[in-house]
């Protein structure tokens, strides 16, 4: 095990062998002494953040259960305000297309969380942490929490520019019990899930552990999806301290669906994919584009921007295996005064692969297997501490994380039948390594706030972080740069001010800038570039900044809560990574800095208990994000000024028709998104979509076997449109269509039986 995994894993498995010396406590979802709303209804599935200074809402697991089991959360979070959700397949799960942006920021400028541990920025290609949908099984999450504007200083985040979603997981019950689920659907899907709960044990102690299981078939093409999860956790008091203990695993292996553009769908259709199962098409488009002669019918058409030969590739797939674990202590040191403090350890080992047509196999076959290498060893440290006097509660603390991070692009060799490879497989004797870089990033952040209950009514928040990054890369092999760079900040402010003139009605405002550093990686950031490129520009690049103000109104009285926010947000320093020709060829990025966005819109939401067993939930959100500035690179100037931002649709709107009786249940979900732009100048758009969801289902009370069994069916796309999912899997261009384009996925439906003991 690594020396990073020892910091947090080996106190989780020490904790977990041994009762006496394992323990835990529910992990706060809000910064000190900012309230997170709680409600009388324990079916509750929205949480408005009723006394928060900053827009803050929560999903609770109930809104979870209600999607197809082994669905990704961030679905889930798609019902909130202002959350650009985006997928190709039915649970969100599949990593290459799964997007979420909130208000004009991409997935790489957020800060993610679990149980504090942060999970870096989500990005497929990671390089600092993992994804949600492997860090923990969708069943364990305990709430969901989104700050969409302005994320809470204690948060363990580097990349935090637009928002932060923190994650927490539930915590082990107080009875024994057991929990089974299975589920079955389209596309020969197989979800099993178990977990047992261990109950308070002798010296106070409870815990669980939890087996995942599950399998798809791709909706197009060959090729399967599946992920298998591991997770465990502990809690323990100790007198006036708290132990808890986590230790996560997961091994997820998942087949790509093919990227398209406009022109590839209106001449081929939604339906193309990979060609996994006709190796003598791809030998012939390779030795077509190798050798200039033509292409097989009937792929005689790529793209604006690409040829023939990426209309389709022979496979193409994702491989991630994570253990991530911490251990943390809560300390109630003396009246008014508490402690925490959170070891964690992570481990992953990655690997991107496609069926490359530019790299032949020396001796065997015109094709080469190629991958894009990941291996994360990264350890930290959470720590704070803090003070009630009176009317005043301060807060501070630190957080610090060393991540080593190795980044390799190699080629492996196919025989002639194309069948000594498994994509699906971890690869080993490749002949040749493209680049191999070392990445050695340390984080140091530190902050403090004080919360003010000035009157019963008024309520200030106010403090500052300070954030430290270093990045060391060592390019072994290769010709990408290499060097230092470091990003600091030692005053990043945060206020925000909540006014309540009585029970049902408040308001609050909020201001915070936030810098996101320069990363370390071969494939994103400074250092995807030339050593010429990278000198060129490691005096003068900045890191990424922005300045977030909020103004917003809640209401909460009896079976109705709403909220509504505007909000204003100067985004600086935006780096631009351009790709050099398509994906899979894997040229050196150029990085530029390409000036401002200005985004500003406004977001409302509400749910409403208008009758009993039923309620509507209700969100909409109209954002305006726009580039300042025209960019110039090479001496040639792009108008962008006044432009879309892409990715970035105008107008969201979410709607759900509940019912729930204690025993029939079910609930309708519409979602719209209006025109979203894949290129800077705005001249290649996807249009509008409107999706519909089906959830139903049944529990059963009475006494014998069939006591505590739930049945639940879900439909995903009920009408079965035909839409454009994800945007801008392989980034995006100046102008021209690009193969950037996931399709969405078809009507599919679930059957899930649960069995509780």
């Amino acid at each position: 095990m690594t020396r990073q995994l020892l910091l947090g894993a080996a106190g989780v498995a020490l904790c977990l062998a041994s009762p006496a010396f394992a323990a835990g406590s529910a992990e706060a979802v809000s910064t000190a002494g900012a309230d997170v709303a709680t409600t009388s209804a324990v079916d509750e599935v929205v949480v408005f953040g009723h006394g928060q200074t900053r827009q803050v809402l929560a999903i609770t697991p109930a809104q979870i259960a209600a999607v197809a089991p082994g669905s990704s959360p961030l679905k889930v979070i798609a019902t909130l305000p202002g959350v650009n959700f985006q997928g190709s397949d039915p649970f969100g799960a599949y990593e290459w297309a799964v997007r979420i942006s909130v208000r004009g920021f991409n997935q790489n400028q957020m800060g993610f969380t679990l149980d504090g541990v942060t999970l870096g920025d989500m990005s497929y290609g990671n390089y600092n942490g993992l994804h949600i949908s492997r860090a923990i099984s969708s069943e364990n999450i305990g709430q969901t929490t989104l700050a969409e504007g302005t994320g809470a200083l204690d948060t363990a985040s580097s990349s935090n520019l637009g928002g932060t979603l923190v994650f927490k997981s539930r915590d082990p019950s107080d009875t024994l019990g057991l929990l089974g689920t299975y589920t079955y659907g389209s596309y020969d899907t197989d979800h099993e899930f178990v977990r047992v709960d261990s109950g308070v044990l002798p010296g106070g102690g409870k815990g669980y552990l939890s087996f995942e299981h599950q399998y798809s078939d791709k909706w197009k093409g060959e090729g399967a999806q599946k992920d298998i999860q591991v997770n465990s956790k502990f809690v323990q008091p100790l007198g006036p301290v708290t132990l808890t203990g986590w230790l996560n695993y997961s091994d997820r292996r998942e087949n790509d669906y093919q990227d398209l553009s406009l022109s590839l769908i209106k001449q081929y259709g939604y339906k193309l994919d990979n060609i996994s199962n006709n190796w003598p098409l791809a030998v012939a488009i390779a030795n077509a584009y190798q050798h200039g002669t033509p292409y097989p019918a009937p792929l005689t058409a790529g793209t604006n921007n690409n040829d023939p030969v990426d209309a389709v590739y022979f496979n193409g797939s994702g491989l991630r295996k994570d253990t991530i674990g911490a251990l943390k202590a809560d300390w109630d040191v003396a009246p008014g005064l508490t402690a925490h403090l959170t070891g964690y350890g992570h481990h992953n080992d990655g690997e991107g692969t496609w069926d490359t047509p530019y790299v032949p196999t020396p001796g065997g076959a015109p094709i080469s297997l190629r991958t894009t290498e990941y291996t994360i060893n990264r350890g930290g440290a959470i720590g704070s501490v803090e003070y009630k006097i009176g009317r005043q509660d301060i807060e501070g603390g630190f957080w610090y994380e060393d991540n080593d991070f190795t980044n390799a692009r190699r080629y492996y060799g196919l025989n002639a039948a194309g069948d000594n490879r498994n994509n699906l497989d971890f690869q080993s004797d490749p002949f040749y390594t493209q680049w191999l870089g070392q990445f050695s990033t340390t984080t140091l952040q530190f902050h403090l706030q004080d919360t003010w209950r000035v009157t019963d009514a008024l309520k200030v928040n106010f403090g500052f972080k300070a954030l430290d990054v270093d990045v060391k890369a060592n390019q072994e092999i290769g010709t990408l740069a290499s060097g230092e760079i470091k990003s600091d900040e030692n005053f990043l402010p945060q206020v925000g001010i909540n006014y309540a003139f009585d029970g049902a009605n408040e308001v609050f405002v909020d201001y915070a800038k936030n810098m996101h550093p320069l990363v370390g990686a071969n494939t994103v950031g400074p250092f995807s570039t030339t050593q010429a490129g990278f000198d060129a520009i490691k005096d003068s690049i900045k890191p990424e900044t922005s300045q977030t103000g909020e103004i917003g109104y809640r209401f909460h009285s009896g079976p109705f809560q709403a909220v509504a926010t505007a909000y204003y947000v100067k985004f600086d320093n935006r780096l631009l990574v351009v790709a050099v020709g398509s994906a899979i060829e894997g040229n050196p990025n150029a990085l530029e800095n390409v000036g401002s966005v200005t985004s500003k819109g406004v977001e409302l939401s509400g749910t409403w208990k208008f009758a009993p067993s039923w309620s509507i939930t209700g969100a909409y959100s109209y954002d305006d994000s726009t580039y300042d500035d025209n960019t110039n690179s090479a001496g040639v100037t792009t108008l962008t000024a006044g432009k879309t931002v892409v990715d970035a649709p105008k107008n969201i709107a979410n709607a759900t028709l509940g019912y729930d009786d204690g025993s029939l249940f079910g609930d309708v979900n519409v979602s719209y998104m209006s025109k979203r732009y894949f290129t800077y100048t705005n001249d290649q758009s996807v249009p509008g979509r409107a999706l519909v969801d089906l959830s139903f289902g049944y529990r059963f009370h009475r006494e014998g076997w069939l006591h505590g069994v739930e049945i639940q069916g879900n439909v995903t796309n009920l009408f079965n449109k035909r839409y454009v999912g994800t945007i801008g899997t392989n980034g995006f261009v100046n102008s021209g269509d690009d193969q950037t384009l996931q399709a969405g996925a078809p009507v599919e439906a679930f059957m899930t039986v649960r069995k509780s003991f």
